[in-house]
């Protein structure tokens, strides 16, 4: 009777086994079949609205992360970092002047992007335009990518080391009391508050 019923489970394991297999094999036919519907497919909505919004996306994270303070988090930790007046008013500028163009550049690359997408939605995508387009995409996420870091990089020159590591320290990055790696960039320069 154990035998039979050993055969039975094993069986009945065997077969939940084949089902669930072929049910994720037929529900999971592709990881990009969500993706067939959006408007431009290589963007996701929150991507786009990212896009337009100026956002940094990540785009900064080897200045983030290594002790260079965005000026949003920078002004949103105003207090904690007991800015001057003087560096409120900077940092509100360099902020403006990043989102200005990182909005700019966002939706540049929302068209672009939208671009090559019809090219291959109307089935006539040439090899020579795709490769240009995707140059061409490319260029506008680098430079994109630049008003971020080059933001944090103006950021960072106007905040005192203290200011920096406590920058950190509020972030997360690193715990407080220990100070942000010493700056060896001779042409960068801070100003004193």
């Amino acid at each position: 009777m154990r035998t039979a019923m050993k055969a039975v489970i094993a069986s009945l394991l065997v077969l939940m086994g084949w089902a669930g297999t072929a049910h994720a094999q037929h529900q999971h036919g592709s990881g990009y079949a969500a993706m067939a519907t959006r408007p431009i497919k290589a963007l996701s909505e929150d991507q786009i609205t990212q896009l337009r919004e100026g956002r940094g996306m990540g785009l900064s994270l080897p200045a983030e992360l290594n002790s260079y303070p965005g000026p949003m988090h920078a002004l949103e930790l105003a207090n904690a970092l007991r800015l001057t007046p003087d560096q409120r008013t900077r940092l509100n500028a360099i902020k403006q002047q990043m989102s200005s163009r990182a909005i700019a550049l966002g939706h540049q690359v929302i068209a672009a992007e939208a671009q090559l997408d019809r090219a291959f939605a109307s089935g006539q995508a040439d090899p020579s335009a795709v490769v240009q387009q995707l140059s061409d995409i490319g260029h506008l996420n680098g430079e994109l990518r630049s008003v971020h870091i080059l933001a944090h990089m103006e950021t960072r020159a106007l905040l005192t080391p203290d200011q920096v590591a406590r920058y950190d320290a509020e972030r997360g990055y690193r715990p407080a009391g220990h100070q942000a790696p010493q700056r060896h960039n001779s042409g960068e320069h801070r100003r004193q508050h």
